[in-house]
């Protein structure tokens, strides 16, 4: 579908001032304070807006973010916490309010800044339907995820550079999404594709996913 393109990340915190401090610090961007109480984080990656919480966070979160790293210590000297390891390739990490995230260690990645985004991920139990319906809207050639099924995008409009990750997951969603994406889209141009409208400017993918849309 022309005209869809995926834009910056939304995200819930109780604290967003220090939210959006850790990020800032650890992909290298800079923040702006909003006039509803939220902080921007802009740079070379999805734009984050992190804005106060409706809820605190009581599951895990299921949509992530995929980072290079060189080494692990400037992000834990910054308050990330190692949740669990899968050495020699990664390591799950949380922010400073629990958000996890997977680090990659990568030798070759760049010193500064910590950490470099490369794919976003969002959990599902039927990560290839998912997948499918989002790369007809963003244009996205669906790829084989790590166990050979065609789950990953490549080339979504919006974000070229980053892999958009559907993870298999055996749970299902207990409650709103604290991190979701932006789409720049028509709205009745989604509602005919599929999604449902949740509220004003918040849409629901077939899986019940909430997304925010600008047209």
């Amino acid at each position: 579908m022309s005209g869809v393109a995926l834009d910056g990340l939304l995200i819930e915190a109780e604290k967003p001032a220090e939210v959006a401090a850790f990020w800032s610090r650890a992909l290298g961007g800079e923040t702006t304070r909003l006039l509803d109480g939220s902080v921007r984080v802009s740079g070379p990656f999805p734009e984050l807006t992190i804005y106060p919480q409706a809820r605190s966070k009581s599951v895990k979160n299921r949509v992530h973010l995929d980072l290079y790293v060189r080494s692990l210590d400037r992000l834990l000297s910054m308050g990330a916490q190692i949740l669990d390891e899968f050495r020699p390739m990664r390591v799950t990490l949380a922010d400073i309010e629990g958000n996890e995230f997977c680090a990659f260690l990568d030798p070759d990645a760049p010193h500064d800044p910590p950490a470099r985004v490369f794919a976003v991920c969002t959990d599902s139990d039927r990560p290839e339907e998912l997948a499918s319906w989002w790369a007809r809207l963003v244009g996205a050639q669906v790829g084989d995820g790590s166990d050979g099924t065609p789950r990953w995008l490549r080339g979504s409009a919006g974000w070229p550079n980053l892999i958009w990750k559907f993870v298999r997951v055996s749970d299902q969603r207990v409650v709103p999404n604290r991190w979701r994406w932006t789409v720049r889209a028509d709205t009745a141009d989604l509602v005919a594709a599929g999604a449902t409208v949740s509220e004003p400017a918040v849409l629901l993918d077939p899986q019940r996913n909430e997304f925010s849309v600008t047209e």
